[in-house]
């Protein structure tokens, strides 16, 4: 009898390590993307919903398991699936839940994973969304073979995954690294979604941007630029890179203005981790030397001299939804 419950343990077991799929999921402020991924990192289905819509949790979890289901359905059978990863704004690694998320639409304390365990019926692991990038980085991407780089994810807000020694940091609480909340105003700084004044995220999140271009167009009646002709409040960071791009004087210096803050603000991170590469990820990036640039002029000039020249500054290798959906993924392959 022993023998026989011993080997169906060692089968049970067996089947659970050959299960070849799992499902990744991005949580953004705006979209959140879903992907089937198996142990090779490929993407073999993907799909999205709008996150933004559902004022309610309870809805938006609703239409996010029917999407999974379709995803699954199409790919394979629930019972090949090992485990769901996500990487969500605020995501406590430790509890599963997402706590506080300033730029989703449900406040407070929200048990997410428990919540679409219980509707899937598949194990979920939670993490922050930089964080995911992170790892989706470290193992598809431009951090491959590095042990030490910080991943900064540019969208609606800005997000931090910090890697030392080869391992993510989590911190006591599964809150380390919540970098787009340092304060770079202290005096008269912005309203921040988080409640504070004087946030990087207020600054330098795509949000931010066309923050800074509403604040230019009033300051600057006389200016003359192509925002213009778009309606003061449907200004996003596309219309102000776009501008740019046509060689637009005031577009430029938003995104000047935009990627000097950051560059402050990565001399004081390089400060306390010492990466190897500081790797910009997420919509903001797609701006490329607009934003690069005054980072790089920016952070060289206010670093102490023993980092000086010594950090890369790189853009992600991997497409903006693959980076997060591949690195929420790995942690699916780890639950129990």
């Amino acid at each position: 009898m022993r023998t026989l419950i011993s080997l169906n343990n060692f089968l049970t077991k067996k089947m659970i390590m050959d299960k070849p799929y799992v499902v990744g999921i991005d949580v953004g402020g705006t979209n959140t993307v879903v992907g089937i991924v198996d142990k090779r990192g490929q993407i073999l289905k993907g799909g999205s919903i709008k996150t933004a819509k559902h004022v309610n949790v309870e809805d938006y979890l609703d239409e996010l398991t029917e999407l999974i289901n379709d995803l699954i359905s199409e790919t394979t059978t629930k019972d090949q699936i090992k485990g769901i990863g996500a990487g969500t704004p605020n995501g406590n690694y430790f509890t599963g839940s997402i706590e506080f998320a300033p730029n989703l639409p449900w406040k407070g304390v929200i048990p997410f994973a428990q919540m679409l365990e219980d509707r899937t019926g598949i194990p979920v692991a939670l993490t922050n969304d930089a964080n995911a990038a992170a790892i989706g980085e470290m193992t598809y991407g431009a951090a491959r073979g590095m042990k030490d780089f910080i991943v900064i994810t540019l969208g609606t807000g800005v997000g931090s995954g910090i890697v030392v020694n080869g391992q993510l940091v989590y911190g006591h609480d599964g809150f380390a690294g919540e970098l787009g909340h340092v304060i770079m105003r202290r005096n008269n700084g912005r309203l921040c979604g988080c409640g504070r004044t004087g946030c990087l995220e207020a600054y330098a999140s795509a949000t931010g941007v066309a923050r800074t271009a509403r604040e230019y167009l009033e300051i600057r009646p006389d200016a003359k630029t192509l925002l213009r002709n778009i309606p003061v409040e449907d200004i996003t960071s596309k219309d102000v890179a776009e501008a740019a791009n046509a060689g637009d004087e005031l577009a430029k210096e938003i995104f000047h203005y935009t990627g000097s803050m950051l560059g402050e603000a990565f001399a004081d991170f390089v400060a306390f981790s010492s990466p190897e590469a500081i790797i910009l990820f997420g919509g903001l990036s797609k701006a490329g030397d607009l934003i690069m640039d005054p980072i790089h002029e920016s952070m060289e000039r206010n670093l102490l001299p023993i980092f000086r020249n010594k950090v890369k500054l790189l853009f992600s290798e991997l497409k903006e939804s693959d980076a997060a959906v591949l690195g929420a993924s790995a942690l699916g392959w780890e639950v129990r």
